[in-house]
């Protein structure tokens, strides 16, 4: 059994920056971060697995995902943070970017709120 666990989400200003946690315990492989912003579909935006990382294009050259597998936690790394970046973000182990069916993933976390103003 998976269990994601978000945190690191405020309301910033625009430019600023979140680091984004997600602990994931009982699995492995390949992770990604996902985002909803209200009225919109929930997009992934980042994955990593095996030390290889991918980014949707909306926010390449901002965000960086990386990993600590000793414990077990899924980091996002956002800067230069725009409005079009606030929304929930979520971590799943699922490494699809961009529009995802929320039903096709088979966990999810509770979410952390990002708001940039």
């Amino acid at each position: 059994h998976v269990q994601l666990v978000e945190s690191g989400g405020d309301s910033v200003q625009a430019g600023g920056s979140l680091r984004l946690s997600c602990e994931a315990s009982g699995y492995t492989g390949c992770m990604g971060w996902f985002r909803q912003a209200p009225g919109k579909e929930r997009e992934g935006v980042a994955s990593i697995y095996r030390g290889n990382s991918n980014y949707a294009d909306s926010v390449k050259g901002r965000f960086t995902i990386s990993r600590d597998s000793a414990k077990k936690t899924v980091f996002l790394q956002m800067n230069s943070l725009k409005p079009e970046d606030s929304g929930m973000y979520y971590c799943a182990p699922d490494c699809r970017l961009g529009a995802v069916n929320v039903n096709s993933v088979a966990y999810w976390g509770q979410g952390t709120q990002v708001t940039v103003s």
